[in-house]
């Protein structure tokens, strides 16, 4: 009778255990990371009779954790997937949204200007023009620089979320090494009686690691695991965690860098922070926020210089040439600004660098690293590819020039250490150093500073009202012999005449020939008779040619006769003129950037549209990406989930067997008082 106590006794104690554990599978069914358990039952060792074995009861051999180390890792992985493209596709649709919006982008601001210059073209006497064209320059302005500022928001954002997530993997960092030897201390673990809670808390915070950044999982000794950088560097190892932190970077120092510290050693770590959160703001940074700086940069620079140019060429209100509209884009600071010294550089860290933008329609986005070896020699380096676009040996000399399309390079002094590293940025600050030159109505310069008469002719010839192309020399900035600040062509007015040569030649048709107001001659060229009735450019383009380059251009249509002569003189008193207007309002849809291919509205459309390109892309990645980690917690689920009717079930079935094991013991209770009775 007592082996049939015992044995309902096992059995009690062994169910109780089975519904403890179901109920806990119960009430956990909706805990984070928290994997179903199952008991295990062992038949006890039997008991040699005569009459053969006979069985004594039921063990708990073990509680289980039902958990599959490859769907776990297989989690982890998704998990980094799915938050590197959350965080990449969050970022980049704030930022389409701002540049592609109608009240945050530039579209409107650049067709309202260029419509003002059109609307200035109709009347170039109006004051009221005039100010609405300076009015809405000054809104392109404010928009180039209001566009930079919110730039500049969402980087600082980026930077506040990457510190952030750097101190939540610190704290899971931590737990994971304080779990680790928790469960390398767990009674029992000898025997392999698992603390199956620890293991759960530690798969979740492994997991909640993986979100923030992509991480690779080893088991070792002592069911602990040791947690690495996708490369392999270590950020747990037993009971001992790394410190992820973040600093200025040296070659950028907008920029935030990633450092590791283990022990007595940190080291740079922002090339391996790859997936999960903090890698899909790394990403943002270099291939959507970093390109939106340059590209908006761009925009500004050739908008600046182009209406610059056209307006230093024009004539005010006033009758004096036109200055700038904008503010310059080649000034010192700007030029300096566009160099950034690495923090890492040699002492004396006095080297003076300067970038010139040469041709802002040839102007490429981007940034690059020079970087200097022995004796001065050089690299240039392409930052987003990674390729050496230059190289040679920049003498030790003031003014020695890298020359690129777009901009030069310029050594200014100081000493070169072999070594030393520079980010060459032509175009991120553009769009904030943007600004109006212009304050008076006056000042707008609607009006071509040039014009032509025609004398009592003999031929057909017909001189065109003539196209300025420059009144500052390409070479020195300074204004072209042939203008001066005060109202008049310093070497005007020119006479154009046609003659014949002598003696005759059949060869030559009629020899052009101008002379300035003392008789000396700019232009002597004969003429082939081919060129009859062709349209006969009166001066040279290129201002390399002498005097015959005068910085403007008339030309001859029709068929002059000898005697017949033109006058070519300073446009004074032509304040109703409106040529420079017209040229200025053109350039709303001529083809001024990337090497004339595009318009500055089509050039801002371009990088929305990458923009655009890039957040469809990422959109649908995430969309990819959430649907590989439901399919993976889904398997995990199968497998280590709760199923509230399946444990409700189990309910039943060990109530069942509790209750039949009391019986058991009820039985042999009776059965043992029996014997007694009868004994009496």
């Amino acid at each position: 009778m007592a082996g049939l106590i015992n044995i309902g006794l096992t059995g009690i104690l062994g169910h109780q255990t089975a519904l403890n554990t179901t109920g806990n599978n119960i009430t956990n069914a909706n805990t984070p990371g928290y994997s179903r358990q199952e008991v295990l039952f062992e038949t006890q060792p039997a008991q040699r009779t005569g009459a053969g074995s006979i069985g004594s009861g039921v063990n708990v051999a073990d509680v289980r954790r039902l958990a599959n180390e490859y769907l776990t890792q297989q989690i982890r992985e998704d998990s980094s997937l799915a938050g590197e493209q959350e965080a990449l596709n969050s970022e980049l649709t704030r930022l389409d949204n701002l540049l592609g919006g109608e009240s945050t982008g530039l579209s409107d601001a650049l067709n309202n200007f260029f419509a003002a210059l059109q609307n200035a073209a109709e009347d170039p006497t109006s004051l009221p023009q005039r100010h609405m064209v300076i009015s809405e320059g000054q809104q392109v302005v404010n928009r180039f620089q209001g566009l930079n500022e919110e730039l500049i928001q969402q980087r600082e954002s980026v930077k506040t979320q990457m510190q952030q997530g750097a101190k939540d993997a610190n704290s899971l960092l931590k737990s994971i090494a304080d779990l680790n030897l928790a469960i390398s201390e767990s009674p029992g673990l000898a025997q392999g009686k698992m603390p199956n809670d620890l293991l759960d808390q530690r798969d979740e915070k492994l997991k909640q690691l993986s979100e923030l950044v992509s991480i690779k999982v080893t088991e070792v000794e002592g069911s602990q695991v040791n947690v690495s950088l996708s490369n392999g560097l270590a950020l747990v190892v037993g009971n001992n965690a790394a410190t992820f932190g973040t600093g200025e970077n040296a070659e950028d120092p907008t920029r935030l860098e990633f450092t590791l510290k283990a022990g007595d050693r940190t080291l740079v770590v922002d090339d391996q922070i790859t997936g999960g959160k903090l890698g899909g703001l790394r990403r943002f940074e270099k291939e959507g926020l970093q390109s939106a700086f340059e590209d908006l940069g761009r925009v500004a620079l050739a908008l600046s210089s182009a209406i610059n140019h056209q307006h230093e060429i024009g004539m005010d209100l006033e009758g004096d040439l036109g200055g700038l509209f904008f503010n310059d884009i080649n000034d010192m600071a700007a030029q300096s600004s566009r160099v950034v010294a690495n923090g890492n550089n040699q002492s004396p860290q006095n080297t003076q660098l300067a970038v010139e933008i040469t041709d802002a329609a040839a102007l490429e986005g981007g940034t690059w690293t020079l970087q200097f070896g022995n004796s001065g020699s050089y690299e240039l380096i392409d930052d987003a590819t990674g390729e050496t676009v230059k190289q040679g040996r920049l003498p030790d000399t003031p003014l020695a020039e890298i020359n690129m399309p777009g901009f030069n390079i310029r050594y200014e002094s100081g000493d070169i250490n072999a070594g030393d590293k520079f980010l060459i940025q032509p175009s991120r600050n553009a769009a904030a150093n943007m600004g109006m030159e212009i304050r008076r109505e006056e000042d707008v310069a609607l009006a071509s500073p040039i014009k032509s008469l025609t004398g009592e002719n003999k031929g057909t010839g017909i001189i065109s009202q003539g196209t300025m192309l420059n009144v500052r020399s390409p070479a020195t900035n300074a204004l072209l012999p042939g203008f001066t600040q005060q109202r008049d062509l310093a070497n005007g007015p020119l006479t154009v005449s046609f003659e014949e040569k002598s003696p005759p030649d059949p060869n030559v048709w009629l020899v052009l020939r101008v002379e300035d107001k003392d008789g000396n001659a700019l232009v002597n060229k004969e003429l082939d008779p081919s060129l009859k009735g062709q349209e006969i450019p009166v001066f040279s383009d290129d201002f390399g040619a002498g005097d015959s380059y005068q910085g403007y251009q008339f030309k001859i249509s029709g068929e002059p006769e000898p005697g017949d002569s033109f006058t070519i003189d300073f446009n004074a008193g032509g304040v109703s003129d409106n040529r420079n207007a017209q040229f200025l309002a053109a350039l709303g849809t001529a083809n001024t950037m990337n090497s004339g291919s595009q318009s500055f509205a089509e050039g801002y459309a371009g990088l929305v549209e990458d923009v655009g390109v890039k957040t469809r892309q990422s959109q649908l990645d995430l969309e990819a990406g959430k649907t590989l980690l439901e399919q993976s917690t889904n398997q995990r689920e199968s497998m280590s989930g709760v199923n509230l009717d399946e444990e409700a079930g189990k309910l039943i079935q060990f109530q069942a067997a509790y209750n039949a094991s009391a019986k058991v013991i009820s039985v042999g209770q009776d059965l043992f008082n029996t014997l007694l009775q009868s004994f009496r």
